[in-house]
């Protein structure tokens, strides 16, 4: 299914103003027609005035108003006819009928053309309540965003996470979006949550050795928490090779959330904190021989003090104790002599 752009003439006021008269001309035919009742001519203006007033409603039917990046997609008895895209106020042939199976659909965005336009009426009376919609038939080609709910899906080390996106996204083929689809919102969601899926089992949440996330062949260090644009790049493009026979562009995708799922969530923060408190023990530990090296450097170098190999073993001892301890060291002061 193609597109096809109706490049209609802009005239739907004048046509609206020639009906209105129509009308006026109606009633005035009517009350000259009953003036002048027993002229045959009389008595045809009275039936072509009275049909008109009768079916005249039709005709604006026709009268179309669109705002900037709106679109229309006109059938005519289950036909494709075409589609306005350009705003203004259009006349179309009254038979044609507006079509948008998402037009009741609801999601989590931004940008609904009906957000506004659904309208319920509430028609009381004494006996009867009837509550009427209007919904709007306007496909909106404004850029929306998509938000699916959060998703627990386990990554490739089957560790299960929570991660959510936000999808950036709009209509430009309202031909396809109306007839390749029954609902191209909803589909639109599915295929966002069935992209993460696919997307998220490639990455360990966090680096983790012998892992390949590029399908090279080749381990690397991709992760979900590291690779956060990769990542979205990647469900990007997983969306967007889904979505186009249904006329739709992904134009970005963002991570919005992201954790480890709440069952191993405490575990997973032990298991980082631990990882924290190796790292910096190994550097507290290198800086400390380091020291330990340099003091006796500059002993031996000055020959400050002489000692042999028992004290210095008992020094370096000390001196390890002291800047590898978590608190801070309590000296005892040895006033006697040394040996």
């Amino acid at each position: 299914m193609q597109e096809k752009v109706l490049n209609n003439k802009k005239n739907g006021m004048a046509f609206m103003f020639v009906f209105i008269l129509l009308y006026f001309a109606a009633i005035a035919g009517l009350v000259v027609g009953c003036i002048f009742a027993q002229s045959p001519l009389a008595v045809a203006l009275l039936v072509i005035c009275g049909i008109w007033l009768l079916v005249g409603w039709i005709p604006f039917l026709g009268l179309k108003v669109l705002k900037p990046q709106e679109a229309l997609v006109l059938t005519l008895f289950g036909k494709y006819v075409g589609t306005i895209k350009d705003d203004g106020f259009y006349f179309v042939n009254p038979l044609c009928t507006s079509v948008n199976p998402a037009a009741k659909t609801k999601l989590s965005q931004s940008g609904d053309v009906d957000s506004g336009a659904n309208k319920s009426i509430l028609i009381s009376s004494s006996q009867t309540a009837v509550n009427a919609e209007l919904t709007s038939k306007k496909i909106s080609m404004k850029i929306m965003t998509l938000s699916n709910n959060k998703q627990k899906v386990n990554d490739c080390l089957g560790n299960p996470v929570e991660i959510g996106i936000a999808v950036m996204w709009r209509v430009v083929d309202t031909a396809k979006a109306v007839f390749n689809v029954d609902n191209y919102k909803e589909y639109l969601s599915l295929q966002c949550d069935s992209a993460l899926r696919n997307i998220v089992r490639i990455y360990p949440y966090d680096v983790a050795p012998n892992v390949d996330t590029t399908g090279d062949g080749v381990a690397d260090e991709g992760s979900l928490r590291g690779s956060s644009e990769i990542v979205a790049s990647r469900i990007r493009d997983e969306i967007q090779a889904k979505v186009s026979e249904a006329g739709l562009e992904i134009l970005e995708a963002r991570i919005t959330y992201l954790a480890y799922a709440p069952e191993i969530a405490a575990v997973m923060l032990q298991r980082q904190q631990a990882s924290a408190i190796i790292d910096a023990r190994k550097m507290i530990v290198d800086g400390a021989v380091g020291m330990v090296e340099m003091a006796l450097d500059r002993l031996s170098e000055h020959n400050t003090v002489v000692l042999d190999d028992e004290r210095k073993a008992a020094m370096v001892s000390n001196l390890l104790v002291v800047l590898c301890g978590n608190h801070d060291a309590q000296p005892i002061v040895n006033s006697g002599s040394l040996y």
